[in-house]
């Protein structure tokens, strides 16, 4: 079959049905000068290896996109990261973004929180609310999600070892406001291996750390239809120094790691691998970032269809959310940074995002005001609504560079995955060090490049300035730790203690066994167990993990 009919065979199909269910933004899609964008661009005839390779946007290998329309059908979800000090200033705060045009919400939990702690835990001293929201209770919970009905957004959340927990609650919260399970939509980030290897916000050792996550794969394809199990995430790992293959390769082999898990525990490659989401960096060079997204989407295609069989088009498609990069923004000529972050955002965009999240100005410096963030807001809005880029499905297929940088993050990523099964999958490379030591060469080699003038940062190594940074400035207010250790003490002075006691003791009995841990987190919540009394009762079974030297 020629290109020229591949094409009309997908415009009546695949495109047909896409415009049906997210029916276009507008009638015509043209430039300023009455130049007509048709929906997508096909080669020549001539160019034999074309389909096996692009193929078509929403068709394996999903190079050109993983819906047939992409943009024209709908924008990506413009979902802001935010969350800070008490629940009731946090949801202050999504209120305000959604009124200003957001539409998900992506949720920041503080340090204590990440690591199972409740507020009043002496461990949590010092850090309650400060790189996000504390979150101790379901009360907590509920006041976050205030007046924000849950079947009526997406939400994210940020969070990983204790992911099933904090996705009790929401559960919790949602049959508070009269929301069935099957309703919700959003993502936990549920991923662990990142953690061990470049973030640190774990608690146990890897295999019940690996039981929870197949415990809610198990659980959500069953009552969270809608619900992403896990973002497998590249972003923290491209903030830790890797360079964008390594960043794909890492991503992919922890995600290969999930769904051998998965099969290990008996569930059918078809039954989660459409509820499997992923996480990725926009950094600076712009060329590299879209073919970056490009060979990400090609390469799990493959892997889902080749190496584990999966029989439905949904388990190919790789889906992700991007944030532009944080270890790219500077203190010094903060301003500069509203550039540095439309300019990645534009990658994102180019490559077919799901989701966007664009970092504030201000972020080197302190929590991003109000000001900040509608301005990075508005940044996501400019580029759907006024750039163009929108309007054509996948504007740089074709490129000779985009498809030699797509072609070589391929195969470079594709060496290193062959490595680290050689080495017996990504666990046992994180066990030797070797995804950390590539990441802290890849780390060092940039970081010299930037000392000796080779890489340029604008106004930290070249065109620096005097001047003074005179932005508002976001601040906690210390009495909050008081606040959350008093709401704390009343809710266990409130609650049915002794049911409390019996569920910590049935959690304790279930950690030893192999029966779903899910249903037991929700009962728990409905029962205002806390996240730190949880967590513990989990510590007590399952002991921490603690990382070795290299």
């Amino acid at each position: 079959m020629t290109h020229q009919n591949e094409y009309s065979r997908w415009k009546e199909s695949a495109h047909k049905k896409s415009v049906e269910k997210f029916p276009e933004r507008k009638p015509r899609f043209e430039t300023s000068s009455g130049i007509e964008l048709p929906p997508v661009f096909v080669p020549a005839d001539s160019d034999p290896d074309y389909m096996d390779k692009l193929g078509l946007p929403g068709e394996y290998p999903y190079t050109r996109g993983v819906q047939p329309t992409m943009y024209r059908g709908r924008f990506w979800t413009m979902r802001q990261y935010a969350g800070f000090s008490t629940a009731a200033e946090s949801n202050r705060r999504y209120r305000y973004l959604l009124g200003a045009g957001q539409t998900g919400l992506s949720v920041a939990f503080d340090l204590p929180t990440q690591i199972g702690y409740d507020a009043d835990d002496p461990m949590a001293l010092g850090e309650v609310g400060k790189v996000g929201v504390s979150i101790s209770s379901v009360e907590d919970m509920a006041v976050l999600f205030d007046q924000i009905p849950l079947d009526k957004v997406s939400t994210s959340m940020t969070i990983n070892a204790p992911a099933g927990v904090l996705l009790a609650m929401y559960i919790a919260v949602a049959k508070r406001q009269g929301v069935e399970m099957k309703a919700l939509r959003g993502t936990i980030q549920n991923d662990i291996l990142k953690e061990y290897v470049a973030r640190g916000t774990y608690i146990f050792p890897p295999p019940p750390s690996m039981r929870l996550i197949t415990d809610i794969f198990s659980f959500c394809a069953r009552e969270i239809p809608a619900w992403n199990t896990i973002s497998i995430s590249g972003y923290h790992i491209r903030e830790a120094g890797s360079t964008a293959a390594q960043e794909v390769a890492f991503t992919l082999a922890d995600a290969i790691a999930y769904v051998q898990a998965a099969l290990a525990a008996g569930l059918d490659v078809d039954s989660f691998a459409p509820q499997l989401s992923f996480f990725f960096n926009a950094h600076n060079n712009l060329l590299e970032e879209v073919a970056k997204f490009r060979a990400a989407r090609r390469m799990w295609a493959k892997i889902m269809r080749e190496r584990f069989k999966a029989q439905k088009p949904a388990s190919w498609q790789l889906r992700f959310h991007t944030q532009t990069a944080g270890s790219t923004l500077t203190a010094q000529q903060p301003e500069n940074n509203v550039v540095r972050v439309t300019l990645q955002a534009l990658s994102a965009v180019l490559g077919g995002t799901q989701s966007l999240h664009t970092n504030s100005m201000d972020e080197a410096l302190w929590l991003p005001t109000e000001k900040s963030v509608r301005v990075a807001l508005r940044t996501q809005q400019i580029i759907a609504y006024e750039s163009g880029a929108a309007d054509s499905i996948d504007p740089l297929a074709g490129s000779y560079l985009i498809e030699h940088l797509t072609d070589e993050i391929e195969r470079l990523a594709s060496e290193y995955i062959q490595k680290i099964d050689d080495m017996g999958g990504a666990m046992k490379s994180i066990e030797r060090g070797f995804m950390q030591s590539e990441i802290q060469d890849a780390a060092y080699t940039a970081q010299r490049a930037i000392e000796k003038n080779e890489d340029i940062v604008v106004g930290v190594n070249q065109f620096q300035t005097d001047e003074k940074v005179t932005l508002e400035r976001q601040k906690i207010d210390p009495a909050i730790e008081a606040e959350a250790h008093e709401r704390l003490r009343v809710l266990r002075a409130q609650r049915d203690n002794v049911k409390v006691n019996e569920l910590r003791t049935a959690l304790e009995i279930a950690a030893k066994g192999t029966d779903n841990l899910m249903p037991l987190f929700i009962q728990c919540m409905e029962n205002q167990v806390t996240l730190g009394e949880v967590c513990n009762t989990l510590r007590g079974v399952w002991g921490e993990y603690v990382a070795e030297g290299f």
